[in-house]
């Protein structure tokens, strides 16, 4: 309802007037006059009727005068409208990443590479900052386990869950296994644990294959321990992939020493951009593509980022958070359908490969 009561505190005029201003400035980056905006509409309007709208649209917080023009620029609150009701996002006009939809294609072996290349794609196609949370899998599956003896004291557990992701654990041995023992475990452990997940290994299963794993009981006890270090992650510790930090030199409201610095270092150590995620994901209701616009964001270094986010699905439960970190006047519209382009494709693939 708020969203649709600011609505309607603007005539068509001041929408169209508004909107022209936006698109004026997403494009140039430079303040929008009442002469620039005659010239960008077919209102038919004077420049001093413009002038008296963009008055209006000041009074009422969508547009500010920067101390050093005479033109307007954008507040958070007219981004915010722009993004709520101005963006056309017919699916008919979403843009197709062919590069990407190649990519989730040809390399969906191992999950993690996917959604590293999936940033440097993103970045590369929108030239903005982007992050990529790998999915939250305390609640994944095992769907295949690999035993391999690396010599006559070491063992590598090769872990395989749902949506292909693979992890490696080295498990100590107390003597060598022969093969036939290796084989045997390996059949056990598979029979056993493929399609649980960490909730479902409880204590009578713990019991019951040591039990039949006979004299390797002490092996299988810390294979299982492996298992469950491999699918238990901390929130702390989630991994994100980034790309693109170096595009905000390429915008001046970002580019000063200061800003900059701030921003490339929250995407070298990552921790608020975890933070960001776990606010993302903690609305399981917001599936769809959410735009955060200034100061609606959490963390003091992006105040005059917008951060435009997507949740991607790997099934039962599990997801991850795409996003792109770029400047207020962000190109909203090609960074929406950039956006729900590769969560469609990676929703795809993983669910292809779950």
């Amino acid at each position: 309802m708020e969203n649709e009561n600011k609505e309607l505190e603007l005539s068509e005029r001041q929408l169209t007037i508004l909107d022209a201003i936006i698109r004026n400035y997403l494009a140039t980056g430079e303040p929008v006059g009442s002469r620039t905006i005659s010239k960008y509409t077919d209102l038919n309007l004077s420049s001093a009727t413009i002038r008296n709208e963009m008055s209006d649209l000041e009074e009422m917080g969508y547009i500010v005068q920067p101390h050093t023009s005479a033109g307007r620029i954008p507040s958070d609150k007219g981004y915010r409208l722009y993004v709520d009701h101005l963006i056309e996002t017919n699916d008919k006009k979403e843009k197709e990443l062919s590069d990407m939809k190649e990519l989730v294609i040809e390399n969906t072996e191992k999950m993690e590479q996917v959604l590293k290349q999936a940033a440097k794609v993103l970045a590369n196609n929108t030239n903005y900052a982007t992050l990529v949370s790998a999915p939250d899998v305390n609640h994944n599956k095992v769907k295949f386990i690999q035993l391999s003896q690396v010599d006559d004291h070491q063992l590598i557990v090769v872990i395989v869950m749902e949506g292909n992701i693979v992890k490696n654990q080295i498990v100590t041995l107390d003597e060598p296994l022969s093969n036939e023992a290796l084989l045997k475990l390996n059949m056990l452990l598979n029979t056993s644990l493929n399609g649980t997940s960490l909730e479902q290994i409880n204590l009578g299963v713990i019991a019951r294959l040591k039990e039949q794993a006979g004299i390797h009981s002490g092996l299988v006890a810390r294979v299982l321990d492996a298992v469950a270090a491999t699918i238990q992650v901390d929130e702390d510790d989630m991994e994100i992939y980034t790309s693109g930090a170096t595009n905000f030199f390429k915008y001046p409201e970002l580019s000063d020493k200061t800003k900059a610095t701030e921003l490339i270092s929250a995407f070298e150590e990552k921790q608020e951009l975890v933070d960001l995620v776990k606010d993302r994901m903690a609305d399981g209701e917001n599936t769809g593509v959410q735009v955060y616009i200034g100061d609606e964001l959490p963390i003091a270094t992006m105040k005059d980022c917008s951060v435009v986010t997507a949740t991607y699905e790997l099934g039962d439960g599990m997801h991850g958070t795409i996003g792109i970190v770029g400047p207020k006047r962000m190109d909203y519209e090609n960074v929406v359908n950039s956006l729900k382009t590769l969560k469609t494709e990676l929703d795809q693939v993983f669910k292809k490969n779950s």
